[in-house]
């Protein structure tokens, strides 16, 4: 469980860089070690019937969002980018969904699981503003 508190506070410690380039790999970075953590943080969840359907969609929601954003990178268009994007975003909700579900209805750890929760909204807003960004719309 130390490894995951790392993992997640190493992350979310991450500044926000004002170069796009930076910004975009921080994306990446920050997708890929949360999937990491949401793995090695379902892998310690007892072995009951309730946490394995619960697990079983955290996971899969949970890994598409860097999935999609990895995807993007290699998208043929810009509106093909987008969509990438929006679907990561969509994931990254879901995966707030299950998360809290998780936490209020079974006897996860209730402090991790928030700590989860406040790295993918931090996601979810970088994915929200990079769309609205390349939409070009304002905040």
């Amino acid at each position: 469980m130390l490894l995951l508190h790392s993992m997640i506070t190493q992350s979310v410690e991450l500044k926000v860089q004002n170069n796009n380039s930076k910004r975009k790999t921080e994306l990446r970075y920050r997708c890929y070690y949360f999937s990491i953590a949401i793995i090695k943080f379902l892998e310690a969840l007892p072995e009951k019937k309730a946490y394995w359907i619960i697990a079983d969609q955290l996971i899969r929601c949970a890994t598409s969002i860097g999935a999609n954003v990895v995807e993007a990178k290699s998208s043929s268009s810009r509106r093909d980018f987008i969509k990438f994007y929006e679907i990561a975003l969509k994931s990254a909700n879901e995966t707030k969904y299950w998360l809290a579900l998780l936490r209020d209805a079974t006897n996860a750890n209730r402090e991790f699981v928030n700590k989860l929760l406040a790295e993918v909204e931090e996601i979810s807003k970088m994915l929200g503003s990079s769309i609205l960004t390349l939409k070009n719309k304002k905040f």
